[in-house]
């Protein structure tokens, strides 16, 4: 049950505080002066959109909060879902930021705006006008046969059951279309694969076959180099090592009567080791180069395939190619065994598919039951109502296919008239009706469904006199009903009904204009009624008129 609301800087609001109560109440009020602004700010804590344009002019922020009293109405389980804290007093707020930032919170606890929508439909129905398009949308109505069925477990599971089938079948699809694509490509995957395999690449060949090209390419002028090389250190005349030689005899003449000439020997001695050593290896190396023309083409013809296959498949490295190569190996892998997955998902989706079936006869089955009780019920509802020749039908078929909402399509057909013919409840209602059915459907659920709030906006469209007072005892009824049902109206009739009266009106200060409502004392009602009955101007009879009525409606 919602308590009570409080709305800071909300459109034409600045601050606005107040508490509600259990039943029938009303809310009246000029046409303009904030009923529907309320209302919004209501939207906005059961998850709608945020528009920064509905922020009060000047303030950075808006908030909307309000208290529900929850303790009756088993909703521990939405708690402990989300993981948020229970309490029989609830709090839901909502602040929209000039920035164009919003934050939800659930008993102080920031919420997306998801589970803020979650929490209020469990909480708050709001009816208004446009929600009479929903007469003949199917959904809806299937809606309506499911509430009446006490569906919700059997939808869940079969919810679940198609969600699993149609996960199946769209992997099955996938599977088949790669399939599919995988076999065209056959041929050329294959010949790509037998090209790569045939070249019988290595990792790391390249770099080694390059580094032999070098070395092949140049073998003459590599071995020139090293043959002078190593006459300069060794050759016959006026070599290094034999004019070193020649050093260590001067040096060593000398080391008996110049002591420094020792160590000068025997860094000399160590320089000649290290140079004929060098002189060595580099006759080593001399003769280790040959050149080789035939082997120089072979590495060339080798080097000339790994490049040709780099280019044509558009790498740098024999590593990419090899990676090529398994990735076309496993394609046709995929291939040659995409017939047993095919078969294997096949199955599966096969057996989802008799699940679902299976479970949309079990939904059906109850809606069956339950469009018997709606047209019975919607017939013993709407003859008060000023329709004694009215004629409801909820005419059930059967889909060729599973949907999300199971195997059934539903229509609501409809005639007022005793020689009307049964046609979709929108072709031939008028709005007048239309609010009757609605309302007449609202007091149905209601019944069935724990729903601590109701609020009507003006529901009464295109109703008057005694059909709207027999409307008003429907919503005084679900208000008697452990129920707290708010109605905003324009009619006397309803008004007079309410347990509560509140009253939404405008104040013009110089600078600005403010929104405020404030619950009515009995002789404020009395005065409220009677311009209600007779406009702007208050005469005695009119006073009389709202006294008697008040009186009437609430015995």
């Amino acid at each position: 049950m919602l308590h009570s609301l409080y709305i800071q800087n909300y459109a034409l609001i600045e601050k606005l505080d107040i508490d509600f109560e259990r039943g029938f109440s009303v809310i009246t009020g000029e046409t303009g002066a904030g009923k529907s602004i309320i209302l919004g700010a209501i939207g906005l804590l059961l998850g709608q959109r945020a528009d920064v344009k509905s922020i009060r002019r000047g303030a950075t922020k808006c908030v909307i909060e309000a208290k529900f009293l929850i303790g009756a109405y088993d909703m521990q389980t939405f708690f402990g879902k989300n993981d948020l804290e229970y309490e029989e007093e609830c709090i839901l707020r909502r602040e929209v930021y000039a920035s164009g930032k919003s934050r939800a919170f659930i008993n102080d606890t920031p919420v997306s705006l998801a589970q803020m929508k979650e929490l209020g439909e469990m909480l708050i129905d709001v009816h208004s006008q446009h929600q009479n398009l929903l007469l003949n949308r199917e959904g809806f109505q299937l809606s309506v046969l499911d509430i009446l069925a006490h569906n919700s477990e059997s939808m869940m599971t079969y919810g679940r059951l198609y969600k699993e089938w149609k996960q199946a079948q769209r992997a099955l699809d996938e599977l088949v279309e790669q399939t599919e694509r995988a076999r065209e490509d056959e041929d050329y995957v294959r010949f790509q694969l037998e090209q790569l395999e045939c070249a019988h690449l290595s990792a790391g060949e390249q770099e080694r076959l390059e580094q032999e090209a070098a070395l092949l390419g140049h073998a003459e002028d590599i071995k020139a180099g090293l043959f002078k090389a190593g006459q300069a250190l060794a050759g016959e005349e006026g070599s290094v090592l034999s004019l070193l030689k020649d050093c260590l005899n001067s040096m060593s003449g000398l080391r008996d009567v110049f002591a420094p000439a020792n160590d000068l020997l025997d860094r000399l001695e160590s320089a000649y080791i290290e140079l004929k050593d060098i002189e060595n290896e580099i006759s080593g190396k001399e003769e280790e180069v040959e050149f080789n023309p035939a082997r120089l083409q072979e590495v060339d013809n080798r080097l000339n395939v790994i490049y040709s296959l780099q280019q044509k498949h558009h790498v740098s490295t024999v590593g990419e190619l090899l990676a090529l190569q398994e990735e076309y190996a496993r394609k046709l892998l995929s291939v040659s065994s995409s017939d047993e997955d095919i078969a294997r998902l096949k199955a599966r989706c096969e057996q989802y598919y008799a699940a679902v079936l299976e479970q949309a006869h079990v939904v059906s089955k109850a809606r069956k039951r339950a469009a018997s009780e709606v047209e019975s019920q919607m017939a013993s509802r709407l003859i008060p109502l000023g329709m004694p020749n009215v004629r409801f039908q909820v005419e059930m078929g059967e889909k060729k296919e599973p949907g999300e909402n199971g195997m059934d399509s539903v229509n609501f057909l409809f005639s007022a008239n005793k020689n009307g013919q049964m046609q979709n409840i929108s072709s031939v209602a008028s709005g007048g009706e239309i609010a009757r059915v609605m309302l007449s459907i609202k007091a149905m659920i209601a019944g069935a469904v724990k729903l601590p709030t109701i609020i009507f906006d003006e529901i009464d469209t295109g109703v008057s006199g005694e059909i709207a007072d027999k409307m008003a005892a429907i919503m005084q009824e679900m208000g008697n009903s452990d129920r707290q049902v708010i109605s905003i109206t324009h009619l006397p009739q309803i008004a007079a009904r309410g347990r509560i009266h509140y009253k939404v009106y405008k104040e013009d200060s110089d600078t600005e204009t403010n929104s405020h409502i404030r619950r009515l004392s009995d002789g404020e009602r009395v005065e409220e009624l009677a311009h209600m009955l007779s406009g702007a101007t208050l005469t005695e009879a009119a006073l009389n008129n709202a006294r008697v009525l008040l009186s009437e409606k609430n015995r």
